[in-house]
């Protein structure tokens, strides 16, 4: 072999070598980059970023939801979002609704606020004694409802009755309590979860209703008179027994309360008219309980219908510091109105 043929060999033997070292540097020049490109794309925004909303609307692709981030200067890179989502397993798994999201937080942070669903919530307290208007109106205020698609269910028959009530509309079993609700909620849902609410607060009560004699809407239905006509709680067990005692001797209920949610367009005076007028919840005009009830009860008004004070009171009047006066017979009942609406009287003068 001559000096040439063994140069050429040893370069040829050489060869691999080069190419092993060159490959091995570009490998980790590789690495070294993809790192670089993933904890830069993975990384947050800004650290200083402020938090804002960010709708996730029904039924979007982890593709979609990750080109609104980054358009919306949430993450950086999509693709990297949408690889983290797909290693992770957590591409089919992003909840629909209104999330308080930042370019502060890392995207897998991001990723998993979208996979345990934590969207915005709002809380709303309904007090008791609301009726249903009043509910609307509140849940409009607080924007979770429309005012209008909300009374539409309330007297939906056909949701009603599904829910396993008889009755025309929901007035009485949109349990007031407090709740939290996401901002994009849809109607029927609050509706159904009142519902629920006021499902799990009777429940424990059904034996009690059985016993009373009284069917659960007529129960509601003076409960929610109850919870009208006082704020008073320890007057709540007494206002029950005048409209039981009353309801046992067939006497008209008599109860302002009840004529007022009869009247259309209410505007806070109650009238000589209105008490004459003829409507189905006009209790001095008809007798029984009106067709329904005219507010949402809480738990004490229900338990004061089945737990109602003992006595032969048929009569009360109010005696303008938030309490009232219980009669027994009508001449005493008199005595009581001419003395406290001649107090009025004079403090008004």
């Amino acid at each position: 072999m001559n000096e040439q043929s063994d140069k050429s060999c040893r370069f040829f033997g050489e060869m691999p070598k080069a190419i092993l070292l060159l490959t091995a540097f570009l490998f980790l020049l590789f690495i070294l980059f993809t790192s670089l490109w993933v904890r830069y794309g993975l990384g947050p925004v800004n650290k200083k970023g402020e938090s804002r909303n960010f709708l996730v609307k029904e039924g979007a692709t982890l593709n979609q939801v990750a080109a609104d981030l980054e358009n919306s200067g949430l993450i950086r890179n999509k693709t990297l979002f949408c690889l983290a989502g797909r290693f992770m397993e957590n591409d089919h798994m992003i909840k629909t609704g209104e999330y308080r999201l930042s370019s502060a937080m890392p995207p897998l942070k991001i990723l998993e606020i979208l996979e345990k669903g934590r969207v915005i919530t709002l809380s709303v307290t309904i007090p008791e004694g609301f009726n249903s208007d009043q509910i609307a109106e509140l849940l409009a205020q607080k924007g979770l409802a429309g005012r209008d698609s909300f009374m539409a269910l309330v007297r939906d028959k056909s949701l009603v009755a599904h829910l396993g009530f008889s009755g025309n509309t929901l007035e009485g079993y949109l349990y007031p309590d407090t709740y939290r609700f996401q901002r994009k909620e849809k109607t029927d849902k609050i509706i159904t979860t009142l519902v629920k609410r006021f499902r799990d607060i009777i429940t424990p009560l059904e034996e009690q209703i059985s016993q009373s004699g009284l069917a659960l809407e007529q129960v509601i239905t003076l409960a929610s008179m109850v919870e009208k006509e006082t704020g008073n709680p320890e007057e709540r067990p007494m206002i029950a027994r005048v409209f039981l005692n009353r309801l046992d001797r067939n006497m008209r209920l008599e109860s302002d309360p009840t004529v007022i949610y009869g009247v259309t367009n209410f505007n806070g005076n109650i009238t000589k008219k209105d008490l004459r007028t003829e409507t189905p919840y006009n209790t001095y005009v008809i007798k029984g309980l009106p067709p329904g009830p005219i507010a949402n009860p809480g738990l004490a008004a229900i338990k004061a219908v089945l737990n109602p004070a003992e006595g032969n009171y048929y009569y009360f009047v109010s005696k303008n510091n938030g309490t009232h006066y219980f009669s027994k017979t009508l001449r005493e009942h008199n005595w009581a109105v001419k003395r406290f609406q001649k107090s009025r009287e004079r403090k008004q003068d």
